[in-house]
């Protein structure tokens, strides 16, 4: 039987490795241009980039591969080769077609969630990818709700959680991204418990954590979050 509380979870680093996928292929488009630039010069215009074009293009693979071939037509004075921004190309479809890693634990603990609590996947990026990782992934049966959006922010949280009747005090997020999966939940009023993966991309970049006593739950693992939930779940029965 379901509790009145609703968990929500990110997608990308928290259910499955991806930003080893990118950091990757990061290295490759370095190798590719590397008799023009060294590589400290090919992150920083990527990165530069890709964060002139965000709110154009959003989030995902598709926006990273444009934003790549851009990059590499500014730092080659648009002396690229065409073959050369064929391999740029592949690079992209090949981070489209590449398999889904679950995290160890995700799977097994999503599953002893599922009836016991309303289990909300929140995730942001291109839409066709993202639902094509979760159809892969074989975790899309463990969720009541999905919701794919272009931002993760206060105002998107707050709608959801308006969307799907969830009162803020009965919510908890659990992410790797301390900036989109974390402090805009407790800015709502809800709880987060946040799973660090070894890899953050600058974007997402907090420089300290949050105070939030009784809301916030630092774990290291998926093992560890039964146990942050049971104590969520406690103090939340108390409000």
């Amino acid at each position: 039987m379901f509790t009145d509380t609703a968990i929500g979870f990110d997608a990308d680093d928290t259910l499955w490795h991806n930003e080893t996928i990118f950091q990757q292929v990061h290295g490759r488009l370095a190798d590719l241009l590397a008799h023009y630039h060294d590589s400290e010069t090919v992150e920083r215009t990527l990165f530069a980039t890709e964060m002139r074009n965000l709110e154009l293009y959003g989030y995902g693979i598709k926006g990273f591969t444009l934003s790549a071939i851009e990059t590499a037509i500014a730092l080659t004075a648009g002396k690229i080769r065409s073959d050369e921004v064929r391999q740029i190309l592949a690079l992209g479809r090949e981070m489209l077609s590449h398999p889904v890693e679950l995290l160890d634990g995700a799977d097994e603990i999503l599953a002893s969630l599922a009836g016991r609590h309303r289990l909300v996947l929140i995730t942001k990026g291109d839409l066709r990818d993202q639902e094509r990782k979760l159809e892969r992934s074989g975790l899309a049966s463990r969720f009541h709700h999905v919701e794919i959006v272009s931002e993760k922010d206060e105002r998107t949280y707050a709608k959801i959680l308006r969307r799907h009747a969830i009162a803020p005090e009965r919510f908890l997020m659990v992410g790797n991204s301390l900036k989109s999966d974390i402090l805009p939940v407790l800015a709502v009023g809800g709880s987060a418990a946040h799973l660090p993966y070894h890899l953050t991309w600058e974007h997402e970049r907090v420089e300290s954590a949050p105070s939030a006593p009784g809301r916030f739950f630092p774990i290291s693992s998926w093992r560890e979050l039964p146990a942050a939930i049971e104590a969520w779940t406690e103090a939340a029965a108390r409000i």
